[in-house]
């Protein structure tokens, strides 16, 4: 089975509850969508959290969220113009949630640098943000498969031959296409942490 889990924007108690409401076994693959830090309470406990997680499963994929972007943009260069994007974006909460930017370990500055632009499993397209509708995968642009969203949500077959798999846009609920499945359903602005698992499309979710 494949399980598919939405944005988590720093809301780690969320997270832990949906993690162990779905019937996880070893076999199983679980891919997160990306947006693991900012706006949220606990940016630092999501990625301890995931840490660990992935030691004890090791069929675990993470997608690099546009926030993970900007973060890494801002470490590397530390100059206004990548503070003020990210700032705009809820980067606050994260540095809270580690006292320090210079506090912020080294296993999880390696988390983030680690974490896939895309993964493809099977029929499936794993993507944070999605994909220029109708360009090869060879052809598509980081920033749009980063921060696409109504181009790519109203189009119809974007990828041909697969299913994309997408957080980044909030809805109240999962969208369920034959074409593409969202899992964001704004987590941290109130609405719920959702995971899909992909053969069957049952959703499990916990309120935020």
């Amino acid at each position: 089975m494949i399980y598919a889990i939405g944005d988590i924007h720093g809301c780690k108690d969320s997270l832990v509850e949906l993690v162990n409401k779905i019937p996880l076994k070893q076999e199983d693959t679980l891919v997160f969508l990306g947006d693991y830090i900012d706006r949220g309470p606990d940016s630092k406990g999501v990625i301890d959290f995931l840490l660990n997680l992935s030691k004890e499963h090791e069929k675990t994929v993470f997608i690099k969220g546009n926030h993970e972007w900007m973060f890494k943009e801002f470490y590397i260069k530390r100059d206004p113009d990548s503070w003020e994007l990210w700032e705009y974006n809820g980067a606050r909460k994260t540095l809270e949630s580690y006292g320090d930017i210079d506090n912020i370990p080294p296993e999880h500055l390696k988390f983030i640098e680690n974490t896939k632009i895309y993964h493809i499993e099977g029929k499936y397209f794993f993507v944070h943000g999605g994909v220029k509708p109708n360009v090869k995968i060879e052809d598509q642009r980081e920033k749009d498969m980063l921060w696409i969203r109504d181009e790519f949500i109203y189009s119809k077959a974007p990828l041909k031959g697969y299913v994309v798999v997408f957080g980044h846009t909030p809805m109240e609920e999962p969208l369920i296409q034959s074409d593409k499945i969202g899992v964001d359903t704004g987590c941290v602005y109130g609405g719920k942490l959702s995971c899909v698992r992909l053969e069957d499309k049952k959703i499990f979710q916990v309120r935020c």
